[in-house]
């Protein structure tokens, strides 16, 4: 496979061209994310005092309490966020889930396994494939939670790489794509079950008897996770391949170069023999994960003896970086890469300190979102918003339409699903309720919603943690190169999804198991 031409001529139309290198040379222009965050919680505390001054509170549709803007610029505020610093960045949960992971991935990337694995697995796939291959490696992340990001953007990074492609491209698409597994999966992860216990609770103020299962929107989640894979491959393909020249990596071979040269031959016997073994040994250590999970007691499950929220969900990123573990070390040894056990602590290190940019970064970020939430303003924006769909009175479809556009606003603020979800979630599921509105069809359109406008916001740690990633292939990468490769893909998967929702509405077809979408 040829590969990319680093000095070719943009060949993307020249509206569309100009549009998004204004987007990228303007996003460059912003301080680095490290002092964006310090400049945004300096904005954060003075919208906190002025907000306070006028005495703004809402009621937490959640809990009833009234709940007021607080200001961090006073005494008492000053002394009571000063002593939280440095919880704020311990229990920052990208801070534990990033570091934890890394150490059972650099292990099973410095070994080769992935390099080894994406070779394999693309050497006869064609270039143009290898985004679809991707976006529904993205689409089937689900499980992995927020570990997902730490997997598989540097395995797109490597999968684009091997076929002579831009390999920060490739981490793009892997980020866009695991966005969109958010909320768009046909697998059931603890993110579903925590989605529908806050519908049943918002639900049961209306219907008491009424509830909502993690399953409610399984067949239209399954059908989008399909969708959206071939809208990101689509828009890929069409926009952002031809600006692929401008994503080359800071070491991408002399544009002179043969086409093929420089992408690595396909494994040889060992490496083949190696892979797999390891895949046995892949398959040996989820089963054993099984079987300690059948017993009714078993220490992996809850107290109550549930699966989904147990200390095996909850705690997934430390099996996940065991998991890379047992596979670096397996692989390692069958091809000598492991030579010896000082290896692995070695390569260990070696991870933690590609990722050391990104935990800087994250000390900035912690403080910011802790502020944020600290004084309410998130609380604040969510409910206002929330009650200004409520007093639209405007038809159902045009009403889907809304609170889907409000909604993805209201998450270029509030990044976490969950946390949006438990604010608008207590409002807009029993006033669709009183409109005849099925919760499972609301909690369709707020997955809608949730996603898309991830990929676009420097307020979600994701795309900080990206941004991170690009900047180990190509250093001048920023926050504006980011937005400008994501923004297409971002609106175009908010388009399609919503027009699949429409198509689904109007059919009458089922969302999930027992849950009509009317």
């Amino acid at each position: 496979m040829a590969a990319v031409d680093a000095t070719a001529v943009d060949p993307a139309p020249p509206g569309l061209s100009r549009l998004l290198g204004t987007i990228e040379r303007t996003g460059n222009r912003l301080p680095h994310p490290f002092w964006l965050f310090w400049i945004l919680l300096a904005i954060t505390a003075a919208a906190s005092w002025a907000m306070a001054a006028a005495g703004l509170r809402v009621t937490d549709p959640g809990t009833g309490r009234s709940v007021a803007v607080r200001t961090v610029l006073s005494t008492g505020g000053a002394r009571e966020f000063l002593s939280m610093i440095e919880d704020n960045f311990v229990t920052f949960g990208p801070l534990a889930t990033v570091t934890i992971v890394m150490l059972g991935v650099a292990v099973a990337e410095r070994a080769g396994f992935f390099e080894t694995l994406a070779r394999k697995a693309l050497a006869r796939v064609p270039a143009t494939s290898v985004v679809l291959a991707v976006a529904l490696a993205g689409a089937l992340s689900k499980f992995l939670s927020d570990s997902a990001y730490i997997v598989l953007i540097p395995l797109g990074a490597i999968a684009f790489q091997t076929v002579g492609r831009s390999p920060v491209l490739g981490m793009i698409v892997a980020f866009v794509s695991i966005n969109a597994a958010g909320d768009a999966n046909p697998l059931i992860a603890p993110g579903d079950a925590a989605f529908a216990a806050m519908a049943t609770e918002a639900a049961q103020t209306v219907s008491p008897h009424t509830v909502v299962r993690p399953t409610d929107n399984m067949y239209f989640t399954t059908v989008s996770a399909v969708v959206l894979a071939f809208v990101i491959t689509f828009v890929v393909e069409r926009v952002l391949a031809r600006r692929e020249h401008t994503l080359m990596p800071d070491d991408a071979a002399d544009a002179t170069a043969a086409p093929g040269e420089g992408v690595r031959p396909a494994p040889g016997p060992r490496e083949i023999r190696a892979l797999k073994l390891t895949g046995w040994a892949a398959l040996g250590y989820w089963a054993l994960i099984a079987l300690a999970t059948l017993p009714r007691h078993s220490p992996l499950r809850a107290a109550d003896g549930a699966i989904v929220e147990s200390p095996l969900f909850d705690h997934i990123a430390l099996f996940l970086s065991l998991f890379f573990l047992v596979i670096g070390l397996v692989y390692g040894r069958l091809t000598r890469t492991v030579a010896a056990g000082r290896d692995v602590p070695a390569f260990m290190a070696d991870g933690l300190r590609s990722i050391a940019p990104l935990l800087v970064i994250f000390f900035a970020v912690s403080q910011f979102v802790a502020l944020f939430q600290w004084t309410n303003i998130g609380t604040f924006v969510a409910v206002r918003g929330a009650d200004a769909l409520r007093e639209l009175g405007a038809p159902t479809l045009i009403l889907f339409l809304v609170l889907i556009v409000a909604v993805a606003g209201l998450n270029l603020l509030i990044t976490s699903g969950q946390a949006l979800w438990a604010l608008v979630a207590p409002v807009l599921v029993p006033m669709l309720m009183l409109l005849h509105i099925n919760p499972a069809t609301t909690m369709a359109l707020y997955r809608i919603a949730d996603s898309c406008t991830n990929s676009i916001t420097p307020m979600s740690t994701s795309f900080i943690l990206t941004v991170g990633f690009l900047q180990t292939r190509k250093k001048q990468a920023g926050i504006g190169t980011l937005v400008s490769c994501t923004l297409p893909v971002a609106l175009a998967m908010l388009l399609a999804w919503t027009l699949l929702f429409v198509a689904w509405w109007l059919l009458g077809l089922p969302l999930g198991p027992g849950a009509p979408v009317r």
